[in-house]
């Protein structure tokens, strides 16, 4: 994204769009998808080569505003530990993913789907086995 200017436009991007069941065209097709990041700067890199935290006094500045312009949202995908504890206060992230169906219909929690979470999914087989067929039918639900 930040090479581009397109989010995950990336092998994460990939990940996403697979694990929600969608092509890269409903993905970026704005009427029925909002990609809402939880700073609007991108905020560098950590020495261990992942993305550092969002800054925390952005969130708070911008993003209830923006989203009090989308009345309309059916689902938000909670996609990271940041936007979960944004969303949902201080929590283990693989907790969350495994309780998704507490958040539903409104909320999805997920983990990032940068490289690391294919390490942490094949440590965690009910992802794919329980969670991302929920996922496709939580997202084709709020396309239709």
């Amino acid at each position: 994204m930040h090479e581009s200017g397109i989010p995950f436009s990336d092998a994460s991007g990939v990940r996403l769009r697979k694990w929600m069941g969608v092509s890269a065209d409903e993905f970026y097709d704005a009427s029925r998808v909002a990609i809402v990041p939880m700073g609007l700067c991108y905020p560098g890199r950590l020495q261990d080569g992942g993305d550092a935290p969002p800054r925390s006094e952005c969130a708070p500045l911008w993003r209830n505003r923006l989203l009090a312009h989308m009345p309309n949202l059916r689902l938000t995908l909670l996609v990271g530990t940041h936007a979960q504890v944004h969303a949902l206060g201080r929590g283990k992230m693989a907790e969350r993913v495994m309780a998704y169906q507490d958040h539903l219909p409104d909320v999805f929690p997920l983990p990032h789907p940068s490289w690391r979470s294919r390490h942490w999914a094949g440590k965690n087989p009910w992802f794919d086995a329980d969670v991302l067929p929920a996922l496709r039918c939580a997202v084709q639900r709020a396309f239709a």
